[in-house]
């Protein structure tokens, strides 16, 4: 299937299908916040500990940049039995690539169910892929059928991670409400909420950005809202977090630590949408002597790609960075 994808090819719709029925069967059976973690005894969800797994690689936005995203497998190894992969929101729109990122990340799934993760982003969503590319790239390589099971299963992902019972991650970030806790998220019914809300937890998770100062202000996007330093303390706190680790933004070295070292932002595509110049980056977890979770940060810089532009299957090629 890769050297397909690499080559400009197609795989046959019915592999398709088969890809993401399959799939979709996993995800809807997953809590709306995953919990995984490296072999302790303090990891609360015993069915993800497992003795083999020495890694656990947390990547940020894709974006549909195929070939990057064969590249980080390359630089950081592949999914194993001993390497635990979470890709965290935005595999797909703007980049022309984005059917072979989603089906990539799919069938890695299917073969590596308790070893890929995903979470949603808000780009794993109708409106958003109807302007920002997907749905047209979608609709030209593989018709309205196959779209439709993309936004079916797009509906079953889960809104959040916790790694080790330290670690949230999640696309967007932190909510409106100081009361929200692990639990509510936890409590998300992701059958009767197909699409985000347009204002709540679910929407929260999905578009919230950092600030500077403390409180909370409005969200330069329209939609949503941003949180300051404070917040992100009382959250941490409140529910025994060490860090925040979220996606969403364009970071010019991968990465960033803020909020006082409790938040990270981690964004996985490098060159993003081949002109922001900016490196990707991954965050990988692993156990120190003291059976500690250590965070390494790795960045790397994008590669050569087939002359696509962004968006190259849409009419109106909005960028909307």
């Amino acid at each position: 299937m890769i050297q397909l994808f690499k080559d400009g090819h197609k795989i046959p719709k019915a592999h398709v299908m088969a890809i993401l029925y399959k799939a979709n069967q996993l995800l809807v059976n997953e809590s709306s916040m995953v919990e995984i973690g490296l072999s302790r005894s303090k990891t609360a969800d015993k069915e993800y500990q497992d003795e083999e797994v020495e890694k656990i690689t947390v990547c940020g936005d894709t974006h549909g940049q195929f070939f990057d995203v064969l590249n980080l497998f390359k630089l950081f190894g592949d999914v194993t039995n001993k390497h635990i992969y979470l890709f965290n929101g935005d595999f797909v729109d703007r980049g022309s690539w984005s059917c072979e990122v989603a089906l990539l990340f799919l069938a890695l799934k299917v073969l590596y169910p308790k070893r890929l993760f995903l979470n949603r982003g808000n780009h794993e969503t109708n409106d958003m892929n109807k302007v920002y590319g997907f749905e047209d790239e979608c609709k030209f390589k593989y018709g309205q059928k196959i779209f439709k099971l993309f936004e079916e299963l797009f509906n079953s992902l889960p809104y959040a991670t916790l790694i080790g019972q330290e670690y949230l991650v999640m696309h967007g970030g932190l909510f409106s409400d100081d009361d929200v806790s692990l639990d509510d998220i936890k409590k998300i019914n992701r059958v009767f909420n197909r699409q985000p809300p347009k204002e709540g937890v679910q929407m929260e998770l999905l578009w919230t950005d950092p600030q500077v100062p403390e409180g909370r202000g409005p969200s330069k996007r329209g939609i949503g809202m941003q949180f300051g330093p404070d917040v992100t303390k009382r959250f941490c706190e409140k529910n025994g977090i060490k860090k925040i680790i979220r996606s969403h933004e364009v970071r010019d070295g991968g990465y960033e630590l803020e909020h006082d070292g409790r938040l990270i932002t981690v964004f996985s595509a490098p060159n993003y949408c081949d002109v922001q110049g900016n490196l990707g980056a991954v965050i990988n977890f692993t156990l120190d002597k003291s059976n500690e979770y250590e965070l390494e940060y790795k960045t790397f810089k994008e590669v050569p790609h087939p002359a696509l532009r962004p968006m190259h299957y849409s009419k109106g090629n909005q960028m909307g960075f």
